[in-house]
């Protein structure tokens, strides 16, 4: 990276950064520096998505969610400009930029060199971006052991399910019930000493055995030991903020990697006497993180089923493993159900429900219906299988009431539908901000037709036809029945470039 491009991320940091708050002592460091050359993918790792939001921005948020006064540093590095880009400027949020990745421990150095003095001591909070799938309640077991035990370190861990080899986490160590000398370990027992590096544990020896001094007395632990432990280091970590000040600058990089690593914190707190603690989650997949597509499928799965069996007693979901609903829009759903009673949706295989979308009673989204931005349903609205309602920024789409959608239908824009109104399959519709689409109430559009920003009377009949931009006005026979509009077409262009063959 040349200089001039080191200085332009410079100015985006200081661009969509915003102060800290000085009269709050909890601070939360996210790390988003890393690319993941095992992901193989052009973009950031902390921007792949999990239930369609970027892991660094879920991280985010469940630090906000869990911690309601923080402040919060995110450590930026490969593709930092878009990473930032994504997370914009928000309040009591630094970005922080590593240039060189240098591992976790040189990333939370760069951290804390953007806090002032002020900032005298308190809570450091570490996370690693990519851990889509914490949760506030992860974090408010983390600060409550932190708080409640009095600890100067803690650290989040996990307990690893599968085969020990596949196991690419660092492994909590711990004392023995016996030293090395074959002495019962006392009051010693089952505290953390270290946490040692999967590629470290690998480099040695198949007959080395590992030792580590603890409390003036050495424990031993073979190369299968430390491989077979299931216990892993999450990478998430409480501190002291003073402590973790004092020691930080210790950190070396002797290790197979030739980088600073945050987790010989936990020795060189151990070396002062300082209190060191463990704690687990309740729910093991909160401390996933991911290096590959396979893994982020999986965590993608896990956040599907928390969706599902959100709603499974509340909507009727015709397939738990094909289906999307945005989050807000989940939320939107309980609180309907909470305060209006039985809602009576149907969410049929493979439908998308994006965000803006607002649900109403008695409503069927049949196969593959795709529904996204500002969309605002009437009840009893049965949208047919593959079709397509969206809006461009900052349009509406609103749906009376007993409207009907029949399938493959593309719907976009500055839309509203009438009651009792019926789209029949093969029409094509659009409304722009400078031509709003207005459709009456009782229409019925049927056949191969496309409509663009008209305004459309009530009770009108529309069959294979293109209407655009018209006001379509019902006229009646003389026997009071509406004319039908067939096979409207408008004047045609560019008629001099066809010729017949």
């Amino acid at each position: 990276m040349t200089s001039k491009d080191t200085t332009e991320i410079q100015k985006l940091v200081d661009k969509l950064s915003s102060p800290l708050d000085k009269n709050i002592n909890e601070i939360a460091i996210i790390l988003a520096a890393g690319h993941g050359k095992r992901i193989k993918s052009q973009r950031s790792k902390m921007l792949h998505k999990i239930w369609e939001i970027p892991t660094v921005e879920r991280v985010y948020k469940a630090c906000r969610k869990g911690i309601e006064n923080i402040n919060i540093i995110i450590v930026v590095g490969i593709k930092a400009d878009d990473v930032m880009n994504v997370i914009g400027k928000r309040f009591r949020t630094l970005f922080a930029y590593q240039e060189v990745q240098n591992g976790t421990g040189h990333a939370v150095q760069v951290a804390l060199d953007r806090i002032d003095n002020s900032f005298e001591d308190g809570i450091v909070y570490v996370l690693p971006g990519d851990m889509g799938l914490i949760d506030d309640e992860t974090i408010q077991i983390v600060r409550k052991e932190f708080i409640n035990n009095k600890c100067d370190m803690t650290v989040l861990t996990g307990l690893f399910e599968g085969k020990a080899e596949d196991n690419s986490y660092g492994r909590i160590i711990r004392v023995k019930g016996k030293d090395a000398k074959g002495n019962p370990s006392g009051s010693d027992f089952n505290k953390v000493i270290e946490i040692k590096e999967q590629k470290d544990i690998f480099a040695l020896a198949e007959d080395e055995n590992y030792n580590v001094e603890f409390n003036g007395r050495v424990y031993s632990f073979t190369k299968k030991e430390l491989i077979n432990n299931p216990e892993f280091n999450s990478g998430v970590y409480a501190f002291k903020y003073k402590k973790l000040k004092e020691l930080i600058g210790r950190l070396s990089s002797n290790n197979v990697q030739n980088e600073i690593y945050l987790t010989d914190l936990i020795s060189l707190f151990n070396e002062k006497g300082y209190t060191v603690t463990a704690v687990s989650p309740r729910l093991q997949h909160v401390v996933m993180g991911f290096n590959n597509k396979s893994v982020l499928k999986e965590m993608e799965a896990i956040a599907r089923k928390q969706v599902y069996d959100r709603l499974k007693d509340t909507i009727e979901i015709t397939d738990p493993d094909d289906f999307f609903i945005d989050e807000e829009v989940v939320e939107q759903i309980i609180k309907m159900d909470k305060e209006e009673g039985p809602l009576d949706i149907t969410i049929g295989k493979g439908v998308y429900i994006g965000r803006g979308v607002k649900l109403n009673h008695n409503i069927e989204l049949k196969k593959n219906v795709f529904v996204d931005g500002n969309v605002h349903f009437g009840k009893n609205a049965v949208i047919w299988q593959n079709a397509h309602l969206s809006t461009f920024p900052n349009q509406q789409f609103i749906i009376g009431n007993n409207v009907e959608i029949l399938w493959g239908d593309i719907i976009k824009g500055n839309i509203v539908i009438g009651d009792n109104s019926k789209i029949e399959s093969s029409v094509n519709m659009t409304g722009s901000d400078e031509f709003p689409l207005r459709i009456g109430e009782n229409v019925l559009i049927k056949g191969t037709s496309y409509i663009f920003g008209s305004i459309l009377d009530d009770g009108l009949y529309i069959e294979n036809s293109i209407i655009i931009k018209k006001k379509v006005s019902r006229i009646v026979d003389k026997n009071g029945n509406a004319l039908p509009i067939r096979f409207y077409i408008p004047h045609p262009e560019g008629v001099e470039s066809i010729k017949d063959l």
